[in-house]
């Protein structure tokens, strides 16, 4: 993002206007909002967990209540299209509710046993001051993974977001003001790399639940080295399908086609690479490009328009060399960018690719795309489906598509993945744990296990009178 000393100055990938300008937070800004966490959070943990239910449930209220207003936002800020940004909204309630429904039960003390003469227990202790760290693709499905069950379980939340969608800081901020929420339980804090660095690597920040790319996770693993605090890594991926010769191939195709290009391909779990039993490849392949054909890329602030930009020019033509490349070793491209006129180099619009007679050395089937591009491969069958699946270095979710149940529960305990789906991809059930293995990075978000990395167990083992 363009910087000066003052201010964060935010460019819309629709027409390259400036759309957000932000004050940049100075030291002295940064350490009053740590000390400021740090100074709340013991009275915050304190409350009954039904207070800080109460507290959360407010915010979510009053974020719904703006819902039109953020998702025109969404899409200025980052180029997802106005017909589609308001699905963030519903989702990121849907996971806030979910996470807050369930927050008494999961953070309740866990009764050990009976032993006599003895009281046992353990309890769930919140860590202190959580950092999150939020990117631009998705900017309130992924903070709020974090940030509501950190707030419901007793922690006081720094908020850092991407620089390309700095309002979606403030709207959080701008919920949890209306919800009453005590002053310094919930900040958020505009900075460079520099200063997040210095805020994980000091002696205020408890944990850091990062999204974003693998470079970034290290580079946030680097500046917590020096002390003993946990990391969740959220790191993106190069997420697989695998097309069975009896799966439904119309739905298929539908399901597969929107997994791979909603929100321009800017998904961590979005479908980059599938792989079709060679009986069915000829037929799902035409059926697949034929569907991506009818596509209209243009102004995301426009209703018809079902495929936006890509969230800058650098990112469009990153793509946009993975396809030259594999283009020049022997990849077919299936879909014309002519057919497309807003599809011009030297912008962030983008056409829709399909690749075929792809092999995994080219870049498209195994660097990470973030674009709207898919590589298709035939494969003989469930073999070598699995062993090309695993040829990656990420594994954040990956997806079978079949009649055959328990051919696809076999075929998933050999996966290395964090999730596996059955006939569904590209979507986060707030009831599952949210995970990645490998590069797509470590730690777990959502379900009742998301609240274990944002607490301590502390243990008590109490002897009664006359035990």
């Amino acid at each position: 993002m363009p910087t000066d000393r003052r201010l964060l100055r935010t460019i819309s990938p629709v027409d390259g206007s400036t759309i957000a300008e932000v004050p940049l937070a100075d030291e002295r800004r940064i350490a009053a909002v740590l000390a400021a966490a740090r100074g709340s959070q013991r009275a915050w943990s304190r409350r009954p967990i039904e207070e800080r239910v109460a507290f959360c449930t407010r915010a979510v209220d009053a974020f719904v209540a703006k819902g039109p207003e953020i998702a025109s936002e969404i899409t200025w800020q980052m180029g997802r299209p106005v017909s589609q940004t308001p699905g963030e909204i519903a989702g990121f309630e849907e996971r806030a509710r979910h996470m807050i429904e369930i927050a008494p039960a999961a953070l309740a003390d866990h009764d050990a046993g009976p032993a006599e003469g003895f009281r046992r227990f353990i309890r769930r202790d919140p860590l202190g001051v959580v950092l999150v760290m939020a990117p631009w693709n998705y900017p309130y499905l992924t903070a709020v993974n974090s940030v509501v069950p950190a707030l419901l379980a007793g922690n006081a939340v720094i908020l850092k977001h991407s620089g390309q969608t700095p309002l979606a800081a403030e709207r959080f901020a701008e919920a949890f003001r209306s919800a009453g929420l005590p002053r310094g339980i919930f900040q958020i804090v505009h900075c460079g790399h520099e200063d997040s660095a210095r805020m994980i690597s000091g002696r205020e920040v408890d944990f850091v639940a990062f999204t974003g790319s693998v470079a970034g996770g290290h580079a946030v693993v680097e500046a917590a080295a020096t002390r003993f605090i946990s990391t969740g890594l959220e790191l993106g991926g190069k997420d697989p399908a695998y097309v069975r010769a009896d799966a439904p191939l119309d739905f298929s195709v539908e399901s597969l086609v929107d997994g791979a290009f909603f929100n321009s391909g800017q998904s961590c779990c979005g479908i980059e690479r599938i792989y079709v039993q060679q009986e069915i490849f000829d037929d799902f392949v035409e059926a697949f490009a034929a569907q991506v054909r009818g596509y209209r890329l243009g102004d995301p602030t426009q209703p018809e328009t079902t495929l936006g930009p890509c969230v800058r020019t650098a990112a469009a033509d990153f793509v946009r060399d993975q396809i030259a490349e594999a283009k020049a070793m022997g990849a077919r491209a299936l879909i014309d960018p002519a057919q497309f006129a807003a599809d011009a180099a030297g912008t962030p619009y983008l056409a829709p690719q399909v690749l075929i007679d792809v092999s995994h050395g080219m870049r498209v089937m195994h660097e990470e795309s973030f674009g709207p591009v898919v590589g298709i491969m035939a494969v003989s069958g469930d073999d070598e489906a699995v062993t090309r699946m695993n040829d990656s270095d990420f594994g954040l979710t990956a997806s079978i598509w079949t009649a055959d149940a328990e051919a696809a529960l076999k075929l998933g305990e050999q996966v290395e993945t964090g999730t596996w789906f059955m006939n569904r991809c590209d979507y986060l059930d707030p009831a599952l744990a949210w995970t990645g293995v490998k590069d797509s990075g470590r730690g777990c978000t959502l379900s009742p296990l998301g609240f274990e990395a944002l607490t301590r167990p502390k243990s008590y083992h109490l002897r009664l009178a006359g035990g």
